[in-house]
């Protein structure tokens, strides 16, 4: 099959529900126009569909090998990598001072979907990269932007992020990586850094590294981490970028999908590198980069939804298999009402996550308004939706992927059709880049913070949505209205019930089946809006088929918010497995 860009939804959600032409206001983003917009948007469109698509499967059965300390990677990576950063694509939302586009974060989200439903696991090399330079223009000194932005906005050189080690992963204040200062103001760096995403590769000439490690007497835990840029090539007596730092590739990981990604145990020894911000606030500047990868890998589950749900489509529209009791039908099992429901789901979970995760990069793109009112109302929306957006897509997107491979059946569970891969490969992203439980400790712990205000306000804009609903003509979109209030009274209860706790162990047990919750309704709101928006028939069913169909988990998992802990721990030991 062969893969085609969603561009016309994208257009959809841009312009006729999010109004992304607010950004054109921006003096950020001063001249770009709608015109200039989709032009971009067409021609990530094309490359991706044409020049990256037909290596997704090469990537899934030719890994990418360690071989003599240099990391191989998947036949014809190279060649579309070259055409990649012949347009500029590395350096998409890089700042143009430093030879970056400087578009909007929402340009960027819809080309990462693109390119991820392409080819999910080469389009992993450029979000790291596009973090790494998030990372440095927000906390690097000037001498450290000026050397390595330009190189990796061009794409000449690459970027990864260090941060787990064998015994600290998501406790991150427990690395032991050390560092310590040169008499000419670099630092050495000594440890040993895993699960590096594109951490060694053989497609750029140069690959730095963003390494948390600890200062010597630096205080324990997280407060003690500071951060550094640690390149693979320092520069020699000439001053060329050819002289190996010490930095090796000890092993490339195997593992269950994104073969094509070489994920490295990477071995610093007496490394050179540089501070990135200030001492022992090295968490602080990777945050900066995290958070741009959050939202990015809720992208990656929204890039495998639309590339599971286009299999599925192809496959549903030409295998014939029984006789649906339907009229005017092709004998396809597309007309099976079990097929058919499996299809819709998949159809209707996909475009709810599509505009959540392009509503939060519009929100972190409006955060940068002139407007102080403006900007830190968006940020704070932003910063409350991207811990959704990356966990509730990627359990999507996985939910989807699984989906596809029932409406193949006996196919699907064979590798000839890819859809398998799918699977595979979306599966890790409900794990990196701080897994799905972390996002909802995080939900309803710093996200609310504020004492709900930022939630609030969500509530207050689904309100809004609900209002509309009771006094529109449709009496279809009257009752979506209905159950739209239905769900919102039982996640206000929930929120409620979250800021009430006195032990924080309550809201820990409730955080992933509330972070579900909120990010179910949500998808609700999107579709009914869009429903409002269109006379399209397809348009008002889609939402309708998720009010009817789907909503109703939203006010199971606010239920089960409110359960606390004692579920959870009124147990022995003994049920464990621990020896009495």
């Amino acid at each position: 099959m062969s893969y085609i860009a969603p561009i016309d939804e994208t257009k959809f959600w841009l312009y006729e529900i999010l109004e992304a032409e607010r950004l054109f206001s921006l003096s950020n983003f001063k001249g770009l126009k709608e015109d200039d917009l989709n032009l971009i948007l067409s021609e990530a469109a094309k490359i991706t569909s044409e020049s990256i698509y037909p290596l997704n499967q090469k990537s899934d059965q030719s890994p990418a090998k360690l071989e003599n300390g240099v990391c191989r990677t998947t036949p014809g990576f190279a060649e579309a990598y070259k055409l990649l950063i012949q347009g500029g694509w590395a350096g998409i939302s890089g700042d143009q001072k430093y030879g970056g586009m400087g578009l909007p974060s929402i340009v960027t989200s819809c080309f990462n979907e693109y390119f991820g439903s392409a080819c999910l696991s080469f389009s992993l090399l450029f979000l790291m990269n596009q973090g790494q330079i998030d990372a440095l223009e927000n906390h690097a000194n000037d001498d450290i932007k000026n050397i390595f932005l330009p190189k990796l906005n061009s794409g000449e050189w690459t970027g990864t992020m260090n941060l787990t080690e064998p015994h600290a992963g998501s406790d991150v204040g427990a690395l032991t990586t050390k560092a310590e200062k040169n008499s000419d103001g670099s630092y050495a760096i000594t440890g040993q850094k895993i699960y590096i995403s594109w951490g060694e590769h053989d497609l750029s000439n140069n690959i730095c590294h963003l390494v948390l490690a600890r200062l010597p007497n630096s205080p324990k835990g997280s407060k003690g981490v500071s951060l550094f840029i640690v390149p693979k090539y320092i520069q020699n007596k000439e001053d060329e970028w050819l002289l190996e730092n010490k930095v090796k590739a000890i092993s490339v990981e195997k593992k269950m999908g994104m073969h094509g990604s070489p994920t490295a145990v990477i071995e610093y020894r007496q490394s050179r590198g540089w501070l990135v911000g200030d001492e022992n606030a090295g968490l602080h500047a990777m945050f900066t980069m995290m958070n741009n990868a959050r939202l990015g890998v809720g992208i990656e589950g929204l890039s495998q939804c639309e590339l599971a749900t286009q299999k599925a489509l192809e496959f549903a529209r030409n295998r014939k298999q029984g006789h649906a009791k339907i009229d005017n039908r092709k004998g396809v099992i597309l007309d099976h009402p079990d097929v058919r429901r499996m299809l819709i789901t998949m159809k209707s979970l996909t475009a709810a996550v599509r505009a959540l995760c392009l509503d939060a990069s519009l929100s972190l793109d409006l955060s940068k308004s002139n407007n102080k009112q403006t900007a830190s109302k968006e940020n704070a929306r932003a910063s409350f939706l991207i811990p959704i957006a990356k966990a509730f897509s990627t359990d999507i997107g996985c939910r989807v992927a699984d989906i596809g491979i029932q409406v193949h059946g006996g196919m699907g569970y064979v590798e000839e059709t890819g859809v398998a891969q799918v699977l595979r490969d979306v599966r890790v992203t409900a794990i990196y880049e701080g897994t799905n439980g972390i996002q909802a400790i995080d939900l309803v712990g710093r996200k609310l913070a504020d004492s709900g205000k930022a939630a609030n306000g969500l509530i207050d804009e689904m309100k809004l949505t609900i209002s509309n609903c009771s006094n529109h003509e449709d009496q279809q979109i009257r009752e979506m209205g209905t159950r739209l209030s239905k769900s919102l009274i039982c996640l206000e209860s929930t929120l409620n019930w979250m800021l009430k706790q006195e032990d924080f162990n309550n809201r820990l047990a409730g955080a992933t089946p509330f972070l579900q919750a909120f990010g179910m309704i949500l998808g609700a709101n999107y579709l009914v809006k869009a429903a409002m928006k269109t006379n399209a028939l397809d348009r008002k069913s889609l939402a309708q088929f998720y009010c009817v169909n789907i909503l109703p988990e939203m006010e199971a998992y606010g239920v089960i918010s409110q359960s606390g802990q004692k579920s959870l721990y009124n147990f022995t030991d003994n049920f464990f497995g621990f020896s009495q």
